[in-house]
């Protein structure tokens, strides 16, 4: 029996899904969306903010102010309201309504960044209000989710660990990669404790987190429209980058079977797929981590028109044809 005081103390819910009967995978899919945040970002999220308390940068009168593109600002919204302090999240028009209002419902302030920066995205535009708002306001904190190690250090010693635990013959790990916090932190685990494990990066078509040229995306979650300062792309054995079509495909194709998940779940286990397509017949024990469930994706990635609009109906029709 797990028993808290505070929202902010469920973590991780140690659940996994065996895939081999719904999608005919090899695969575990560990799921982190059973906490109040819905995400695997309470886990950083809770880590910043206890670092940055420890070390006097956040006091009862700091507000806390991070871009995000969703999830995180959904875990930093449960963390300050359970500890009350305020918090402001920058976002842009990617973030899934049903988030926006989330953060919202929680008593964190939103601001939704409109104009894109020279790459076409938002995240420079994203951090470039940040700071200002930083500048103007003293009691503003950037807890700053791409350069902070705690982010990456609470997937080494939470997430990394815990898998490494509940499987311990395993092959191959099917990571998502946004601001690298969880892939660096499993990756540095592994390399150091069971450096036989195969580490995959899941990245979206679109994304230069591993070089390449950038895209439109309209999936919140994973890839990045800048170089992630935590990502290294020595750390990873491979990157499997995957269309946002494929990630609805995935997801649509898992709802129908009663698993209801988001985009960047979506995404890596149609990364793992692939993987396994081109590798059958092998043996294998992998585990793919689904940062987060899709009950607010449901105006997105579950819906026809919106899908309609953002890649066309001939894509939609190629979705729904398929299962």
């Amino acid at each position: 029996m797990t028993v808290i005081t505070a929202a902010h103390e469920l973590l991780d819910s140690d659940v996994y899904i065996n895939l081999r009967t719904s999608l005919g995978l090899p695969l575990h899919l560990k799921c982190e969306g059973f906490n109040f945040a819905g995400s695997i970002k309470i886990q950083p999220a809770a880590r910043m903010v206890e670092a940055a308390q420890r070390d006097g940068l956040v006091t009862s009168g700091s507000v806390l102010v991070e871009s995000s593109s969703g999830n995180l600002g959904v875990a930093l919204a449960v963390i300050a309201a359970s500890k009350g302090l305020r918090f402001v999240c920058v976002t842009d028009p990617n973030c899934n309504p049903a988030t926006v209002a989330l953060i919202r419902a929680l008593g964190a302030e939103v601001v939704v960044v409109d104009e894109p920066d020279a790459t076409g995205g938002y995240l420079a535009a994203r951090k470039a209000y940040v700071r200002r708002k930083c500048e103007e306001d003293p009691a503003c904190v950037w807890l700053n989710q791409y350069e902070n190690p705690a982010n990456w250090i609470a997937h080494y010693e939470g997430t990394a660990a815990l898998i490494a635990k509940d499987f311990p013959a395993l092959d191959t790990l099917f990571i998502g990669a946004g601001t690298g916090g969880t892939l660096m932190g499993c990756a540095r685990y592994f390399r150091e404790h069971r450096p036989q494990v195969r580490i995959i990066a899941v990245d979206s078509v679109g994304s230069v987190s591993f070089a390449g040229t950038p895209g439109p995306r309209y999936i919140p979650g994973l890839g990045a429209s800048a170089p992630m300062p935590l990502i290294d792309p020595e750390l990873v054995d491979e990157v499997i980058r995957v269309h946002e079509v494929d990630t609805i495909h995935t997801c649509r194709k898992l709802a129908a079977r009663g698993i209801l998940l988001g985009g960047s779940s979506g995404t890596v286990i149609s990364a793992a797929s692939q993987w396994f397509a081109q590798h059958p017949g092998d043996p294998h024990s992998a585990v793919a981590i689904a940062p987060d469930l899709g009950e607010r994706y449901i105006s997105t990635i579950y819906n026809d028109t919106w899908v309609t609009d953002h890649y066309g109906a001939d894509d939609l029709h190629t979705i729904l044809e398929t299962f």
